[in-house]
């Protein structure tokens, strides 16, 4: 029986592929982090520029991008990702390789440059920082011709090497018909060679990875099971995309860690318009994201879009800081911090901590140490008070988190049982919450 314990031990902590490379680990750490849509179309109202605006529209009177950095710091938030270019093909950076961008507009006398000034706001306030660069270019004249992956790839060498470290670029696989009428055939494999070369640790984002990959909506929801694993052959970002039940919900035989990031803005649109400053997803609705991004093995990337003036409106600051105090109050003290848990090889196997007096509980976080690969395929959570035993919550996958909220009880012993996995599965210590 010890000699069957050990193996077993052994098995659990052997890697079973695939498994997460060091920039994907360092990736899942940060769960929550900010999108910033903006542009002409800030200014437009559009959600599509069709490339043809006037660049002097781009002329925020108060730009701050340190009060961005400051308001998503103060929100919990990890990182910031800008739309440095979007399908419009208006750069916020003064590129030598387009005429439509800040270099071409009246604000700050054209000389101004918005990711400079985001990249330092984010050194300044601890955050990590993001581009986002459409490929798709409904400006450029040589979009449609070979010679266009090359001015792309210049693109990303300028921005992947005057800015700072970055840590995610997300590539969107728009492609639509340029000014000249004709589609770009994208050279997917030199921009993730461009990226690979100038930021080698950074991930990269699309339909199929390589590093995350799009979770299949733009609701900010995961599927109750998410796999970390996909299969990406035959599949191409936009244009050849997996299914959206595979993106959803991974491939417990995929053969590439790719996994999901949880995409959703907090307004309606995805660019800022003053019609729906009244607009703004509530606390409720957030919550309910963040269970169905982060609480199911996904990471969260929400939209706070900046308004005309530059600046990251009054109403969506006060909400962030609204959803913020609602996770504090529910996440800041877990109970069974520092209890004794038992070891947990299986399946079947399971796990169990008891508390000193019965605590009234109505979350619990599962995790997975995902550096060795994500096993769990099927799981229960038991509750004892006394002689009487209550099913908690049960589900399917776990990986980097999974977070389970059911009605408040009083327990003062807590079982998971792994019911199936992939292989010898061990859990990291489960985190027990209150109600909220």
């Amino acid at each position: 029986m010890v000699l069957l314990f050990a193996t077993l031990a052994m098995a659990a902590q052997t890697p079973i592929q695939p498994v997460p490379s060091n920039r994907q680990l360092a990736w899942q750490k940060l769960d929550y982090y900010a999108f910033v849509h903006f542009g002409p179309n800030t200014f437009t109202g559009e959600e599509w520029g069709d490339g043809r605006e006037n660049p002097n529209i781009f002329n925020p009177s108060q730009l701050d991008c340190r009060q961005w950095a400051r308001t998503f710091k103060e929100a919990g938030m990890k990182m910031v990702i800008i739309t440095a270019k979007h399908h419009d093909g208006f750069c916020l950076w003064p590129t030598k390789f387009s005429g439509h961008s800040v270099a071409k507009s009246q604000w700050r006398g054209g000389k101004g440059d918005v990711l400079k000034e985001l990249s330092a706001a984010c050194k300044a306030y601890g955050l990590k920082f993001g581009v986002y660069l459409s490929p798709w270019d409904r400006n450029h004249p040589d979009y449609g011709t070979p010679k266009y992956n090359e001015v792309f790839k210049s693109m990303l060498t300028e921005v992947l090497t005057q800015y700072g470290e970055v840590h995610e670029v997300w590539f969107d696989g728009a492609n639509g018909e340029g000014p000249n009428g004709k589609r770009q055939v994208y050279d997917w494999s030199g921009f993730v060679d461009t990226v690979r070369k100038h930021a080698p640790e950074a991930v990269i984002f699309s339909d199929v990875g390589p590093d995350i990959r799009w979770v299949g909506n733009e609701s900010g929801f995961a599927g109750e099971t998410n796999w970390s694993m996909i299969n990406t052959d035959g599949h191409e970002p936009g244009s050849d995309p997996p299914t959206i039940k595979e993106l959803n919900e991974g491939d417990v035989n995929g053969d590439k860690w790719i996994p999901a990031e949880c995409d959703v803005s907090i307004r309606p649109g995805w660019f800022w318009r003053e019609s729906e400053n009244n607009k703004v997803k509530s606390v409720e609705q957030l919550m309910n994201i963040y269970y169905r991004s982060v609480g199911n093995n996904g990471a969260l990337l929400l939209n706070v879009p900046p308004d005309n003036r530059g600046l990251i409106h009054e109403n969506d600051a006060r909400r962030l800081m609204e959803f913020k105090n609602k996770l504090d109050a529910i996440f800041k003290t877990d109970l069974a911090r520092g209890l004794q848990q038992t070891k947990l090889f299986g399946p079947p196997g399971s796990i169990s901590i008891s508390f000193a007096e019965p605590k009234s509980i109505g979350h619990i976080v599962l995790r997975e140490p995902i550096a060795f690969g994500q096993r769990v395929k099927r799981f229960r959570v038991l509750g004892k008070l006394g002689i009487q035993e209550t099913e908690l919550a049960k589900g399917t996958t776990i990986g980097n988190r999974r977070i389970l909220r059911f009605p408040q009880i009083a327990v003062q012993t807590l079982t998971v049982v792994i019911e199936d996995a992939r292989a010898p599965a061990t859990l990291l210590p489960i985190e027990a919450y209150g109600p909220g």
